[in-house]
């Protein structure tokens, strides 16, 4: 069985729901801990949908073999949260390819005045993460937010195909 016919089989919703997400979300952490790219704060606003498809996705996951109908709508509430992580991620990449302005917070790097106030500051609020204007690592010209969107859609056009058949047949 090839990977899209297992990601297409109506019946393994669920599990490729649940692969697909720990995919992703090992992905992501082997990128900050293992290579060192700090995420912005839109990188781990992107990582939540996959958080909550994968556990909703674990639990369709378990309720499959007695309960076809509630395992579907779970798939589906999982695919709608990845529809979320799609449109973050589109607004993210957007944002690195200065199609529009991210959020204020997200700057990466903050100006001091100077002297004792900017010491004081920058001690109380410790480390700033990396701008969310500025793609961390790139492949192909596409950002890791350009590639979550790609990815997203992608998951929740198959998985919607897949809910559609397993609707079907229910």
């Amino acid at each position: 069985m090839t990977m899209m016919t297992f990601l297409t089989a109506p019946r393994r919703l669920p599990q490729a729901i649940v692969l697909v997400s720990a995919a992703i979300l090992f992905t992501v952490n082997v990128f900050e801990y293992g290579f060192g790219y700090l995420p912005c704060q839109l990188c781990l606003y992107q990582r939540l949908p996959w958080w909550i498809a994968l556990g909703i996705g674990c639990v369709a996951l378990m309720t499959d073999g007695k309960r076809r109908d509630l395992a579907t709508l779970l798939s589906i509430l999982a695919l709608i949260a990845i529809a979320v992580g799609a449109g973050i991620g589109f607004y993210h990449a957007g944002v690195e390819y200065k199609f529009w302005a991210g959020p204020s917070g997200c700057s990466g790097t903050q100006e001091l005045s100077g002297g004792l106030a900017a010491a004081i500051q920058s001690v109380s609020e410790g480390p700033k993460g990396p701008s969310c204007g500025e793609p961390a690592w790139t492949l192909f010209g596409v950002s890791m937010a350009g590639y979550n969107f790609l990815v997203s859609l992608i998951v929740v056009v198959i998985g919607g195909l897949a809910a559609k058949k397993r609707l079907r047949t229910a």
